[in-house]
């Protein structure tokens, strides 16, 4: 619970290298979300590049925080791997909230970068990073050792939790 209550989104990030051993841990916390049917049609593109990174900041407005981090991940659906049509979009969205999740719980700040659905972003992803047609980046998560104190927003609202009906 402690993870949860304290994540932040964090956008800037120290100049530290992020181990592969702690990108794999972020990376099994991603694979460990619920899917529909355990079909898991989840991708993941771990981004060390930092040409690629920049390129990424010319088609999305809100991630020039690649410009100062070491990793970044993009979680994507393979519609390929679908039973349950649609449901890659909640599947990749929990495998997302982990890695921010354990990001908090390993001491680092990440946040998340929405792609999908803004179907300009999207494309402009897959052409940078090759994606097969069938895969369809779903956010981007840049990861680094905190440079910012941020502090954690309570967001519970008891108007907002209904009982048996509205």
């Amino acid at each position: 619970m402690k993870a949860i209550l304290n994540r932040k989104s964090i956008r800037k990030y120290k100049d530290i290298k992020i181990s592969d051993e702690t990108i794999e841990e972020l990376l099994r916390a991603a694979m460990a979300a619920p899917s529909a049917g355990n079909e898991q049609p989840w991708e993941f593109i771990v981004l060390r590049d930092k040409e690629i990174m920049k390129k990424i900041t010319e088609v999305h407005p809100y991630s020039k925080m690649l410009l100062n981090t070491d990793t970044a991940i993009v979680i994507c659906g393979d519609e390929a791997k679908e039973v349950f049509k649609g449901y890659w979009v909640q599947d990749c969205s929990a495998a997302t909230e982990n890695i921010l999740i354990a990001a908090e719980d390993m001491g680092l700040g990440a946040v998340w970068l929405g792609v999908y659905p803004t179907e300009d972003r999207v494309q402009a992803i897959k052409e940078l990073l090759n994606l097969p047609n069938s895969v369809i980046p779903l956010s981007i998560v840049p990861i680094g050792y905190p440079d910012e104190d941020r502090k954690m927003a309570d967001r519970f609202n008891k108007a907002r939790i209904h009982y048996d009906r509205w």
